[in-house]
């Protein structure tokens, strides 16, 4: 039978988002502030030669730069001053939570709470500082010696890199608002803003290719067919749970004994969800930029690096693949499902699994069973990434109808409802407590005076 929250969860209605005050505030600001991020990508970096940089963005739009196109929103193809991303900041997470789990002062720092959070995400902000400054740097280089800027020199070098650098902060500090005072998390919404806005002038461009004889009729149905295939096998994987049996004893408060209950802990088939996609693709991306930029001629280890590590590339779509994974298995046991927090919840509040010892004997089992699942979580995230890219790099359809594309907007529509979701069911429980407190008040109003 359902308990009393699953049937009010069932009766939400979004109706009631016309009476939830505080949750129209934060749409309206997060939408608020996606949009001055989109007004941002149109805003060039000074001292840019416009159509030099189209010329080369139209060579490079069917290879790497057309993914680094993708995931900064078009803001790299117009050379935006939010040309860098987010990028720098998800590489700068990755640093941190990779060196907090092998150094032992950021160790503690973890188990501090609130404070030592607030530490590490200090040293992701001065990470992302430092990276910025370096792809800033070189993409700057790299347009000077490309022939891009319109007066080469030291102060275009200063100019981009102070602009570039400023408006990878900015974005940051964006993405930051939005998870605190916004809905959703911020730096995905950011991500996926960027992908769904340029959404429609690929879609465009693609079928413009099939008018013109460039692409086949049955290649476009069957791209088409792929893209609405990923998004239903998305969303029931994301939707699938593994289910552990959690037994409750028996209970005596005062004079009462209580029968124990039950309850499951699910855990999700990829409890990372999208992060493993952005982080491997960040990872790619990072030494990538600037062979992007420079052309094959200018280096020959940046002419190597375009060669091996270009999109579609074999050893691009191996190292795709096992980035994936790894941060699957990194993600979930560091972050998303800890198994030893886990564990010790179970033990204060005394419920246990049936069959295994409370303490450390759960802590193995769901480990293991975590291990177990992920196998199948990450096997899934590294097909759906892999698959459609493989197809689109060999029929050359654009990069937005691919399988990372995919799975983070679907990915994170799906979170940013569930949000919604939430505080519309936190609101209608706050609505039921004050018509509650009303009725006892009306109830327990001024007595007569009794009679003597």
């Amino acid at each position: 039978m359902a308990s009393a929250a699953e049937q009010m969860a069932a009766n939400l209605s979004w109706g009631a988002l016309a009476k939830a005050s505080d949750l129209r505030s934060r749409i309206f600001f997060t939408i608020g502030l996606l949009i001055v991020y989109r007004l941002g990508t149109y805003i060039p970096v000074p001292g840019i030669d416009g159509d030099a940089l189209r010329e080369f963005m139209r060579q490079a739009g069917q290879g790497l730069g057309g993914m680094l196109n993708m995931f900064t929103g078009g803001a790299i193809s117009r050379m935006g001053i939010f040309a860098l991303g987010i990028m720098p900041y998800i590489s700068a997470s990755i640093i941190v939570q990779l060196v907090a789990t092998m150094y032992q002062p950021w160790q503690h720092l973890k188990k501090e709470g609130e404070l030592g959070r607030k530490k590490l995400n200090q040293y992701t902000r001065y990470g992302t500082v430092a990276l910025a400054v370096f792809q800033a740097y070189g993409i700057a280089m790299s347009l000077q010696a490309g022939e891009m800027a319109h007066n080469p020199g030291l102060f275009f070098i200063a100019s981009c890199v102070i602009t570039l650098v400023g408006g990878t902060m900015f974005l940051m500090w964006l993405g930051e608002q939005i998870t605190a005072r916004g809905i959703g998390n911020g730096i995905s919404l950011i991500i996926f803003v960027g992908i769904v806005a340029e959404i429609p002038m690929a879609l465009a461009q693609f079928l413009a290719q099939g008018r013109s004889g460039a692409l086949s009729t049955p290649v476009i149905l069957g791209v088409i067919v792929m893209v609405i295939a990923v998004i239903t096998f998305v969303v029931f994987m994301e939707r699938a749970l593994r289910k552990i049996h959690i037994q409750y004893p028996r209970r005596q408060v005062g004079m009462k004994v209580y029968d124990g209950g039950s309850s499951h802990l699910p855990i999700k088939v990829n409890p990372a969800g999208v992060i493993p996609a952005i982080f491997a693709s960040s990872i790619l991306l990072l030494p990538t930029t600037l062979a992007t930029f420079s052309g094959q001629s200018t280096n020959p280890v940046l002419s190597i690096i375009t060669a091996y590590l270009g999109y579609g590339q074999p050893l691009h779509l191996a190292a795709l693949a096992a980035l994936i994974v790894f941060f699957s298995y990194f993600y979930t046991h560091n972050v998303a499902f800890k198994v030893d927090d886990v564990a010790d919840n179970l033990k204060n509040q005394n419920g246990f699994i049936p069959g295994i010892r409370p303490g450390k004997k759960t802590e193995e089992y769901l480990e293991y069973v975590v291990n177990r699942v992920l196998v199948l979580g990450s096997a899934y995230l590294a097909a759906v990434c892999l698959l459609p890219e493989l197809l689109i790099s060999k029929v050359g359809v654009p990069f937005y109808f691919g399988g990372t594309s995919v799975l983070i907007v679907v990915s994170v529509t799906m979170d940013t409802i569930n949000q919604v979701q939430s505080h519309l069911l936190a609101h209608q429980y706050e609505t039921l407590i004050e018509k509650s407190q009303l009725r006892s008040k009306r109830k327990t109003g001024p007595r007569a005076p009794a009679r003597r």
